[in-house]
């Protein structure tokens, strides 16, 4: 009987077999590698990692755009190795961002979209820490002109997203949140004024909460402020966090008065990643009009091979979110935008009225007046035998992730769960989140956990 080797029955073995050559080898993950590995068995290997990631299309807590056309794909493969901040070796691509600052200015009722000043950022984060720089930097050189001190500026918000108070602490702030309050979430005009003073910077209201999703009333405060001035003479100007709703109240609110509208209104921050429907890593920062950007903020720049302005806490940035951006413009315009953005408005809609079909749940926003989402509490005396964490974590097992997080100081014995209906959640996408959350509800009430997976109790939201 012929003996054959592996060799002569499998030849080529590592080539024909799935992982045979690769799969025996863990991933290095705190020494770096001595030996080279092959391109394919790398990425199988990375590959693989990447598959206990959640699928972000389930993400229902983000506000990021998770589903693009395959154009978009394309440009960003296109962009892949430009660098954004280099306006003279692509001065094209410097070329498309100017033209989206242009159009966003015209977007948000710039008196003069075409002189307009402002800048891509890598999100809405870093835009809004430009416009506090820069509101920080007005106010600093207003006081030191009239003789007076300038080291105790200070900055007044409401529900605003984690970036203010890290602005704050980093750039020496003293940061005067307003609390929500059983009858109050948002700020109000009433709250703002008693905190203002002759070292307020600004206000920044958010047009979009996070915690939320709801619009705080912009024009209200603009309101109050104005008179303020006229009794106190104290001009204190506002910033408008718009991280989603500056691509949502233009084209389905618009008769929400936020934008530059209001005369107060200085600059506003947007992130193109959310509702702008840009891939991740596109933010936007706007000013009403170039002087209300000091000049002293912008940096000259000539080592890359021509002179360049630049305001910015990046230096070096991918240009595809940039080149992906300008893309959607030209694609949607104001229809396109606002078909999507009603679109996800009515999912968000009918998942809400879907809930207030449960009995369990109050709604605290339905989709119909805010940001396209959903918001609710456990009603206020309903004991349904387990907490929205509890809830969150079952729907985990399905790959829904839909938060649950308790309000700011104040209310933090409010507990409340939320999601995000962007482009791509569907309706139908929708209904099966919803099938699995009546599913997950009877399994905690026929199992109810031994141990909650918190002590904080979901309590009730009263509205004002």
């Amino acid at each position: 009987m012929a003996i054959y080797s592996k060799e002569e029955i499998f030849p080529n073995l590592g080539d024909k077999i799935f992982g045979t050559s690769f799969l025996p080898h863990s991933l290095p993950k705190y020494k770096f590698p001595k030996q080279e590995t092959e391109p394919n068995a790398a990425y199988q290997l990375v590959h693989d990692e990447l598959l206990l990631d959640g699928n972000s299309r389930q993400n229902l807590a983000t506000f990021c755009q998770t589903w693009v056309e395959p154009q978009i794909q394309k440009l960003m493969e296109e962009c892949l190795g430009k660098n954004l901040i280099d306006k003279d070796e692509y001065p094209q691509t410097a070329e498309l961002e100017s033209r989206c600052v242009h159009m966003l200015s015209d977007l948000w009722n710039s008196p003069d979209a075409a002189n307009s000043r402002g800048c891509s950022t890598t999100g809405s984060s870093e835009a809004a820490m430009l416009g506090g720089l820069a509101m920080k930097n007005k106010w600093r050189k207003k006081r030191q002109e009239a003789g007076k001190p300038a080291n105790k500026p200070n900055l007044i918000c409401g529900l605003v997203h984690t970036c203010w108070p890290m602005f704050a602490r980093y750039f020496d702030v003293e940061l005067r949140q307003i609390p929500c309050e059983p009858q109050r979430l948002l700020m109000s005009p009433e709250e703002v004024i008693k905190r203002c003073d002759e070292n307020t910077i600004g206000v920044v209201p958010t047009l979009g909460a996070t915690y939320t999703l709801q619009y705080e009333p912009v024009h209200k405060v603009a309101v109050a402020l104005d008179d303020l001035e006229e009794e106190r003479g104290l001009d204190i100007p506002m910033h408008v966090d718009a991280a989603s709703g500056g691509f949502i109240a233009p084209f389905i609110h618009p008769s929400v008065v936020w934008d530059f509208r209001i005369p107060r209104v200085k600059s506003i921050n947007a992130s193109g990643h959310k509702f702008g429907l840009a891939p991740l890593g596109c933010g936007w920062i706007v000013w009403r009009g170039s002087h209300d950007l000091p000049e002293e903020l912008i940096f000259n720049v000539k080592y890359l091979g021509g002179g360049m302005r630049i305001f910015a806490l990046n230096f070096s940035r991918p240009a595809g979110p940039i080149a992906a951006q300008y893309y959607n413009f030209v694609r949607l315009g104001r229809e396109g935008y606002a078909r999507i953005t009603q679109g996800c408005a009515d999912v968000a809609a009918w998942f809400a009225d879907q809930l207030r079909k449960l009995e369990v749940f109050e709604i605290i926003h339905d989709g119909r007046k805010g940001i396209p989402g959903c918001t609710w509490t456990i009603k206020r005396g309903e004991h349904p035998g387990f907490t929205l964490y509890d809830l969150a974590n079952q729907l985990r097992l399905k790959g829904w992730q839909v938060p649950a997080y308790p309000l700011p100081a104040n209310r933090g014995d409010v507990v409340v769960q939320r999601v995000l209906m962007r482009l791509g959640v569907s309706r139908d996408l929708a209904g099966l989140l919803m099938e699995d959350l009546q599913r997950a509800i009877k399994q905690l009430q026929k199992n109810p956990p031994a141990k909650s997976l918190t002590r904080t109790i979901a309590s009730g939201y009263n509205h004002s």
